[in-house]
């Protein structure tokens, strides 16, 4: 820790000195706010990378200012919220990749809200689905007849493979979790489920029992859950052999279960990992062992749906198989409260035992929003955006890393990227001080960037789909520029 803030206070300083200045400046009037560059500096300013030109105009904000907004905030919410960066940015406005604070200025956003704005920021037709619902009808629920939610379901469910043609809707990735467990558990007549290390699937009381990180996971019972190995290409103890990392799934079930088992749940991309590709044909050989043993496979497509890997529509299909139930949401809402899940008419059958009701699970205005969101991602074709800008990004993050000695690993697809820094390649030592430093110098020099990992060392590059080249260049430059200073 020490030298973490060692590092940090050296970054800072240096920050205040070498970046900020009319080269990030969208708005004249406004460059004093956030200019610290003398004239003389001039020549090493012009060094500096700049963000791509973008012809929109911040509104004038004239709201509370982050000291306020961030009292307000540690005084009435909970004690568990976190944030990003020593002084916490008051983001107040977006507009498709791009966002401004309390000052107007533009940042690049290259974590989506959390892989979550897909579309963009306030994408006008989506805003204009929402907003024309929102005149007509907010909420009625599922008591009555609404197009919106059968419009909506009939498009989500035309996207799937196979069978799967029943489509739940809920209001987040954690819901969609719990609900597919549920079905899992009841369809089987078993108990017992399996994740892999590593794992995000919620936050809830049930599925942080699935969750296998434990920065995120509280000491209360997590139920009958299994945690197999990651089949995990960089750290794996078996590299990418997919049938070592799936005979663990068979070992579990032979010597910790009955031998049956209700189901198994996976990421293909694991996001809050760090951006861990399973080990290619792994999904084949596991869900054809946990359906030998009676269980469901479950697809978790939170953040990896809706064609942002780009080379395919879902992220499951990256590993040829057909889950027997998909999870979703981030993604499918651009930002409303939205998730779903999506199975076989057999499965979702045994629902009907018991009422199963959720108040705002596809509401109207969410329905329309969703519909919305679909349509564009069609018209705009971002799965194949998805596919070039993220082998453009991939391609100028591997040649940084022949240069810089803490790129551990870069790996990911689409705009799904994650990379790893580390302090030695070989033992892959996380370089947690390091990160700390390039994340502050990132944000100083325009971009937003996430991260992830256990140890928070992996920087998670899921952008809003509508993220350019010229974008991705200027990622690239300023992590370079950023690492040269480290």
């Amino acid at each position: 820790m020490a030298l973490q803030r060692q590092l940090l206070k050296k970054a800072l300083g240096e920050a205040k000195t070498k970046i900020g200045g009319s080269r990030f400046c969208q708005r004249p009037s406004l460059c004093g706010s956030f200019s610290t560059v003398p004239s003389s500096a001039a020549d090493h300013e012009a060094a500096l990378p700049l963000l791509p030109p973008f012809d929109y105009e911040p509104k004038p904000y004239n709201g509370p200012r982050g000291d306020e907004v961030f009292q307000k905030r540690k005084k009435f919410l909970g004690p568990s919220l976190f944030h990003y960066y020593q002084n916490p940015l008051n983001i107040v406005e977006g507009k498709m990749q791009y966002l401004f604070d309390e000052n107007g200025r533009r940042y690049l956003d290259a974590f989506a809200g959390i892989v979550t704005v897909s579309c963009g920021h306030c994408h006008p037709e989506v805003l204009n689905a929402i907003m024309e619902q929102s005149k007509l009808l907010q909420h009625a629920t599922t008591i009555y007849l609404h197009h919106a939610i059968a419009d909506f379901a009939e498009a989500l469910a035309s996207k799937m493979p196979g069978n799967l043609k029943v489509v739940y809707f809920v209001n987040s990735g954690t819901e969609a979790n719990e609900l597919a467990m549920l079905m899992a558990r009841l369809y089987s007549g078993s108990l017992d489920m399996i994740s892999l290390r590593n794992a995000y699937h919620g936050g809830s009381s049930n599925t942080i029992g699935l969750t296998a990180l434990n920065t995120w996971k509280y000491p209360i019972p997590q139920g009958e859950i299994h945690h197999v190995v990651n089949p995990d290409p960089y750290h794996g103890i078996f590299g990418s052999d997919a049938k070592s990392y799936a005979k663990d799934v068979q070992d579990h079930i032979d010597y910790g279960t009955s031998g049956k088992v209700a189901g198994f749940i996976s990421e293909t991309i694991q996001g809050v990992g760090g951006a861990v590709e399973l080990a290619p044909g792994y999904l084949k050989l596991v869900y054809d062992i946990v359906r030998k043993a009676g269980g469901v496979c479950i697809a978790d497509e939170v953040q990896t749906g809706f064609g942002r890997t780009g080379s395919h529509y879902w992220g499951f299909e990256t590993q040829g198989v057909i889950p027997d139930i998909v999870t979703m949401a981030k993604g499918i809402g651009n930002g409303l409260p939205l998730g779903a899940v999506v199975t076989t008419p057999e499965i979702a059958s045994v629902l009907a035992q018991k009422i199963q009701f959720n108040t705002f699970g596809g509401n109207p205005v969410c329905s329309a929003g969703g519909l919305a969101v679909l349509r564009v991602i069609d018209k705009e074709k971002r799965q194949v955006h998805c596919a070039d800008v993220g082998s453009h990004l991939l391609g100028r993050l591997r040649d940084l890393q022949q240069r810089y000695e803490i790129i551990g690993d870069v790996r990911g697809r689409g705009l799904m990227v994650g990379i790893e820094l580390v302090t030695d390649r070989k033992e892959k030592t996380p370089a947690k001080a390091e990160t700390t430093v390039l994340f502050e110098k990132l944000r100083e020099l325009g971009v937003l960037v996430g991260k992830g990992g256990l140890h928070g060392n992996v920087f998670r590059i899921k952008p809003p789909m509508c993220f350019t080249k010229d974008d991705a260049d200027f990622l690239v430059d300023a992590l370079d520029y950023s690492m040269s200073k480290l």
